[in-house]
């Protein structure tokens, strides 16, 4: 019996150490966002992205995305691509991060994200990372979706493999943060 509980336990503890290795997390509403700098893509064009340049022209949607040219992530780019009008008259911009190498981005900035908005590189996931944003079994990232205020607050938080909501929610706390304006 004693044999017994002790495999039982060692199987316990293996599933539990799976299980939180793939399991999703994300930074915090009031954390402040970490700064990054990475080769980007936008209508195929490629340029440095630096997230600081950015706020200073207003709010960030920072979204992570598993790989470029999945179903999944199809959906997502195509969603944000036909939103990107909506972001502007809210003066926020948005910025897509996967894993995947410029290249592949260039081609997927414009035939998936339509040349509306960047996508960049994060080759070995320090930026997926450095947001909680890793999917450490698979060894990407995640689905997740941050508001980020100008002033480098992060004010929305949504992690979820599936597409169809982040673009809702994002632009959801766009117009919260316009319309309370204190965190600018």
């Amino acid at each position: 019996m004693k044999n017994l509980f002790a495999k039982l336990s060692f199987c316990t503890a293996i599933l539990a150490s799976v299980a939180s290795s793939h399991a999703y997390a994300s930074l915090a509403v009031g954390a402040q966002a970490p700064d990054f700098t990475t080769m980007a893509s936008q209508g195929g064009n490629e340029f440095s992205y630096h997230l600081k340049d950015a706020l200073k022209k207003g709010p960030v949607v920072l979204y992570f995305y598993p790989a470029a040219f999945t179903k999944g992530c199809t959906v997502e780019a195509h969603d944000f691509a036909e939103a990107i009008p909506h972001y502007k008259s809210l003066g926020a911009s948005v910025i897509g991060v996967s894993t995947d190498p410029i290249e592949t981005l260039k081609k997927f900035s414009v035939s998936e994200c339509r040349s509306t908005f960047p996508v960049a590189e994060d080759p070995n996931g320090t930026i997926t990372t450095t947001y909680d944003a890793r999917d450490n079994l698979q060894k990407r990232a995640n689905r997740t979706s941050y508001v980020i205020a100008p002033n480098g607050t992060i004010v929305m938080s949504y992690t979820n493999n599936d597409p169809d909501e982040h673009v809702e929610r994002t632009l959801n706390a766009i117009k919260r943060l316009n319309t309370h304006d204190h965190t600018r």
